[in-house]
């Protein structure tokens, strides 16, 4: 009943506008597929160790803190870090979409840069090192970053495997 229906394509070695990719040039995109997910998922195994090297450095900051509170530098440090982490698991989480999905979500994309630059922010704001205008810029970036998180999410594809 189904043998002569062909199904879609979902990886981007099997797509070639047009057509079903066959032959040397199949074989190139095929590799190149391979190769790029060999480097993707390197890049969330680093990612990974990563992360677990910010959460050590956060606990030895949190241990530095709690042997002398008053030291303002460590609990600067300690903010740094905390928000350092957030910023590590979107970025691991934009990774794993993309071995996943093969390719980047504009959505996990705008969530990425919206915890970026609140961390910023944040350091900014408990540093009493931003001014007037740094905050009218900041603010300006958040609001086309939202918009643009907003937009991803009203207007997706209207594909059954994308999000």
């Amino acid at each position: 009943m189904n043998e002569g229906k062909r199904t879609a394509p979902t990886h981007p070695s099997q797509i070639l506008p047009g057509s079903f990719v066959e032959g040397l040039r199949g074989t190139i995109l095929r590799f190149y597929a391979k190769i790029l997910d060999v480097i993707v998922a390197v890049l969330i195994f680093l990612m990974l160790l990563t992360l677990i090297f910010a959460v050590a450095s956060l606990f030895w900051d949190i241990y530095g803190s709690l042997v002398d509170f008053r030291q303002e530098e460590v609990i600067r440090s300690l903010v740094s870090d905390v928000l350092s982490v957030f910023v590590l698991i979107e970025l691991f989480r934009t990774f794993t979409d993309y071995l996943e999905f093969h390719r980047i979500r504009l959505r996990v994309l705008s969530e990425v840069a919206i915890v970026f630059v609140l961390r910023e922010l944040f350091i900014g704001l408990y540093a009493h090192r931003l001014g007037p205008l740094d905050l009218l810029a900041t603010a300006a970036l958040l609001a086309v970053l939202v918009g643009a998180r907003i937009a991803a999410v009203r207007f997706t594809p209207r594909h059954g495997d994308l999000d």
